[in-house]
């Protein structure tokens, strides 16, 4: 699938991974919305989750995650 595809699916919910690009740490991407920061409430963004400490940070997706066709949702 291409990022195009994914992120209708991802601001359903779902989880999405890079099958061939990623080769280290790195786990699923997924969006956050409705947070708040000190009552105020947050856009949505990206998070990923990595097997690293702390596991999660904000996700920017590369030119390269953007134009790779190898997206997969995983539930």
């Amino acid at each position: 699938m291409t990022f195009e595809e994914v992120l209708p699916e991802l601001k359903k919910g779902k989880k999405a991974v890079r099958t061939e690009g990623w080769g280290g740490s790195e786990e699923y991407i997924f969006v956050v919305d409705n947070d708040t920061l000190n009552g105020e409430k947050v856009n949505p963004y990206l998070m990923i989750r990595t097997k690293e400490e702390p596991a999660l940070s904000q996700f920017m997706p590369t030119s390269c995650d953007v134009l790779a066709d190898d997206w997969k949702i995983v539930e």
